[in-house]
């Protein structure tokens, strides 16, 4: 058990290494850049977004409103239920995205690194 929890803080440690890095790098929480991924394909309402991200409600609307603040997304009433709100991405967070695809090669090392300690 002591060996699986070293292991467990290891990938937290490397993980969040990663996140500095990538917040310093491009400006976006890994939530954030999470969010741009999940919107690449088409828009979703805050609860789906909630779902995708893992993350509560409350917490994927503090991430919403501050990718909606970069402009990297934009809100769109529902064509049946003009209550219901969507999120799609904005030209401007599909040259984020493409930005960020750079980072596949660090993350592949953060793994590497992660797997040759286990």
């Amino acid at each position: 058990m002591e060996e699986t929890l070293c292991s467990i803080r290891d990938i937290y440690r490397s993980i969040r290494n990663f996140e500095l890095d990538f917040q310093k790098e491009h400006d976006l929480s890994l939530n954030e850049g999470m969010l741009l991924c999940s919107l690449k394909e088409g828009k979703h309402s805050s609860g789906e977004i909630a779902d995708m991200l893992g993350l509560t409600n409350s917490n994927a609307s503090k991430v919403i409103k501050s990718v909606e603040d970069k402009g990297f997304i934009k809100r769109m009433l529902g064509e049946g239920d003009k209550r219901q709100m969507y999120f799609c991405i904005t030209n401007e967070g599909k040259d984020k995205l493409k930005e960020i695809k750079c980072e596949d090669a660090k993350l592949n090392a953060v793994l590497s690194e992660i797997r040759g300690k286990n």
